[in-house]
């Protein structure tokens, strides 16, 4: 016989949108600005934004429940009551509970589609500038949709023959606290993308940056490739590569930030290991191709933010050319 506390879909969900600024906050923990995100002073190498963290050192991140348990070594259990402020599972005795729980992690429960996607194109459209036919294309295609029971859109990654084996999902909400998730029991190597004929793959860390791209530079896009990683990890860009030989050319489009700098000299080690591909590197004017977006109609664009090893060499160079 074992036992362990059952929490709901909804109740996880809940727990991982806590932004990790307020769970910092709570623990008397400072912060400090870093660009567009923020940087937890006695771990210099974490910085996060909204409900995300990344920690730099160890190449790794996630969301609100797994940073409580890195960092503060609560259980599973304890991290998600006290994300909720005490609110708790059910409590559940069953046998062969080790059995369950592996079995129970390795299943991808697909959202189910609302009858319509009226929240998912009021919010691309007019709080991220999303172009409608590229909206309309994923929908199509049905990697984009919004969920019947929580309205978020649901970003599919699907295999060769289109079965869905990944799930990413956002919150719709426009007040800066909504969350994202990959749904439990989805397989690394697949994300929200597209397959085209030619060898070029575009590399993006978020679905919302891929469609801001597309809405960007429309033209003849579904010739080319596209994938998002979901964060910085490089699963999803091996999965692409293994999976479709006529992809030779890899253009890495991550953040203009710090946390994408270092990303992108990272992921391009590594694909470079993988085979005899071709890396390149496309950054945004802004700090990402939304905020590129946002510039273009009118919106007070994030600045984007060099690496400070960057600047600190510039500098150097402008000091030393002065001084011959």
């Amino acid at each position: 016989m074992g036992e362990f506390i059952y929490f709901t879909e909804e109740q996880k969900e809940r727990a991982n949108a806590v932004p990790i600024i307020d769970i910092l906050r709570r623990e008397h923990e400072e912060v400090e600005k870093s660009g567009n995100e923020w940087r937890w002073k006695r771990h210099k190498s974490v910085t996060f934004r909204g409900n995300s963290w990344y920690r730099h050192s160890q190449q790794t991140g996630s969301y609100a429940i797994d940073f409580v348990r890195e960092f503060f070594g609560m259980n599973f259990p304890d991290a998600v009551t006290y994300l909720l402020n005490g609110e708790t599972g059910e409590l559940v005795i069953q046998k062969d509970f080790q059995q369950e729980k592996v079995r129970e992690k390795k299943t991808l429960v697909i959202p189910k589609k609302n009858d319509n996607m009226k929240r998912v194109y009021a919010y691309l459209m007019k709080k991220r500038y999303i172009n409608r036919d590229v909206i309309t294309y994923f929908a199509k295609q049905g990697t984009l949709y919004e969920s019947a029971e929580h309205h978020n859109i649901v970003f599919a990654g699907v295999d060769k023959d289109g079965n869905i084996r990944h799930i990413h999902k956002k919150g719709t909400n426009s007040d800066g606290n909504s969350f994202r998730i990959n749904e439990e029991g989805s397989e690394p190597a697949y994300g929200f993308g597209h397959a085209g004929e030619s060898n070029k793959l575009y590399v993006f860390e978020a679905p919302i940056d891929l469609l801001s791209f597309l809405s960007l530079y429309p033209h003849n896009w579904m010739w080319n490739s596209y994938i998002t990683l979901n964060g910085v990890s490089e699963h999803a860009l091996l999965g692409m590569l293994r999976r479709y030989e006529n992809l030779d050319e890899v253009i890495l489009c991550l953040d203009h930030d710090a946390a994408g700098i270092e990303a992108c000299g990272r992921l391009a080690e590594i694909v470079m290991c993988e085979g005899d591909y071709k890396v390149k590197k496309l950054q945004s004017k802004y700090k990402d191709w939304n905020e590129d977006l946002k510039g273009i109609n009118g919106v007070e664009a994030v600045p984007a933010e060099e690496h400070p090893k960057i600047i600190e060499c510039r500098n150097w160079i402008d000091k030393h050319e002065k001084t011959v």
